[in-house]
């Protein structure tokens, strides 16, 4: 993997860690997300 490529995943991965951060409880609850979930979903952003 080049290093841009990396750090696009790493701007993606926090950017997604960021905006469900910022979501209530029950938004993310919605989404079928815990809290616990935030960053296992955002590793699953950068890997798709």
């Amino acid at each position: 993997m080049n290093i841009t490529r990396s750090l696009n995943n790493w701007r993606k991965y926090r950017q997604t860690v960021t905006e469900l951060g910022r979501m209530s409880d029950r938004e993310l609850r919605d989404l079928g997300i815990g809290r616990e979930d935030i960053r296992r979903v955002a590793r699953n952003a950068i890997a798709g």
